[in-house]
């Protein structure tokens, strides 16, 4: 079983440095009333039919390539699919990857987006919740060499089954080390992002033996985002980066294995239905009663304190999509200043992505986006690099602790603070504890709940329950 945890979290790697920056040419073109707090305008998005975005989903061949489904069977067996309940040879493997027919006509397996957006919650896996169980600061260099070895060993180079791996094994093997993440849980996508971009020529999306960019040894790490709340955004990622045709932005796992841009053309014609299946997706609901009158006054805090950046919820919801300046927000700035300065922007903007309809296309700010908050109780750990346990820390800056470690047990959450059952460390050591004194991994600022007395951040807890 072990082995099997340790090649899905190989195949799971499609989903997904000190920097400086100058800020201030970054502002130059903004309106002074924009500098610190800003909107991001509609950007309208294809509609698509939401059930066979699910299958696709479930099903489909997004990935392009992978391992070959008898060599898979053989190292792992079959496993019922008790969660999605597929059905042929995808309901004898497990829910977070697909079996599809590779480019090269030959059955294989590879990761699914579930791998990385779907989690436990008491009990129960919730589709569309970010996996922060993830640990994606485990070397996988030797696993991925294995891996490589194991499918030329079987089937030697010149077959159509090395073909239909050859190129999602040596992506893998050449940025093994430069997906390794320096604290548990989070999430290495950007860096995933920027690796694909690197072994892809930008015109055709074919692969390249060597990097057209130099990628940093370390990366760093994000809390995954639920998935419900992509129905109101008008840009991608943290830092709202992400702008212009959703269908390509999300569909970019693909160049983890897909041969080239015709390949991807059938990929992206996809990812209507997609989209269409993740507008309709809801968050979980509060499992036990919630104070009626404790939260009705946590709402009148919450109208006063937070509803500006983070919108209106009830019956006439409003999102207003806004970038919040770091100098305003204070939280940890080394995302959105790598991001600024990442050689994956200009890639993306002279690629097969931006330089063809519909067009997709970078554009990082000097801040990061206020986030809807639908079901914001189920989505801990907190902040943008999920250095915060529960939400009673994130309203209380003085409650979060420097050094974490979650509980063991799989799938544990604390309903009543909420947020994850955790237990404080005296330092930084072992690989399963969080460390927010390392580089992008602060717990600071937002800190505009430390100004509430203990009876309203209850009370502002309650309604945020409710959402």
């Amino acid at each position: 079983m072990k082995w099997q945890y340790v090649f899905t979290g190989l195949l799971g790697l499609l989903v997904v440095i000190g920097c400086t920056h100058s800020r201030h040419a970054y502002l130059l073109d903004l309106p002074e009333s924009e500098r610190v707090i800003y909107r991001i305008f509609p950007q309208p998005q294809p509609t698509g039919d939401p059930q066979k975005g699910f299958e696709y989903l479930v099903y489909g061949d997004y990935v392009g390539n992978g391992i070959p489904l008898k060599l898979y069977q053989k190292t792992f067996g079959s496993a019922q699919d008790s969660v999605l309940k597929r059905e042929g040879d995808n309901g004898r493997v497990a829910y977070n990857v697909n079996v599809f027919e590779s480019w090269y006509g030959e059955k294989v397996v590879n990761g699914n987006c579930f791998t990385c957006h779907a989690a436990v919650l008491e009990g129960q896996m919730v589709l569309g919740l970010g996996n922060s169980s993830l640990e994606f600061n485990r070397s996988k260099r030797l696993h991925t060499a294995i891996l490589n070895w194991m499918v030329k060993r079987h089937y030697g180079k010149k077959s159509p089954q090395w073909a239909a791996f050859r190129e999602h094994g040596q992506w893998l093997k050449a940025t093994a080390a430069a997906t390794i993440v320096d604290n548990p849980g989070v999430n290495p996508a950007l860096r995933i992002e920027e690796a694909t971009l690197a072994y892809r020529q930008p015109a055709d999306l074919s692969f390249r033996a060597e990097p057209n960019f130099e990628i940093p040894r370390r990366a760093f790490g994000v809390d995954v985002p639920p998935l419900w709340t992509l129905k109101k955004k008008q840009a991608l990622y943290y830092n709202g980066m992400g702008r212009g045709d959703f269908t390509k932005l999300l569909m970019q796992a693909c160049l983890l294995g897909i041969h080239d841009s015709s390949a991807a053309r059938r990929v992206q014609q996809h990812f209507p239905d997609v989209i269409a299946w993740l507008q309709q997706l809801e968050p979980p609901s509060y499992p036990i009663p919630v104070d009626t009158q404790l939260a009705l006054r946590g709402k009148s805090i919450f109208e006063q304190q937070c509803e500006k950046c983070h919108g209106s919820y009830g019956e006439k919801p409003f999102y207003p999509n806004k970038i919040v300046h770091l100098d305003e927000v204070g939280t940890d700035p080394y995302y959105a200043l790598y991001a600024l300065q990442s050689p994956g922007n200009a890639w993306y903007n002279q690629s097969w992505f931006a330089q063809t309809p519909p067009k997709a296309y970078s554009k990082p700010s000097y801040g990061y986006v206020a986030p809807p908050l639908d079901g914001i109780w189920a989505t801990a750990p907190y902040l943008h690099n999920g250095s915060v346990p529960t939400l009673e820390a994130l309203l209380d800056s003085r409650k979060r602790p420097t050094y974490w470690q979650r509980s063991k047990q799989e799938g544990a959450y604390d309903i009543q603070a909420p947020g994850l059952p955790y237990r404080e460390k005296a330092s930084g050591a072992g690989k399963r504890t969080y460390n927010t004194r390392l580089p992008g991994y602060g717990n600071q600022g937002h800190t505009y709940g430390d100004t509430l007395s203990q009876a309203e951040r209850k009370a502002l807890i309650a309604y945020l329950k409710t959402l």
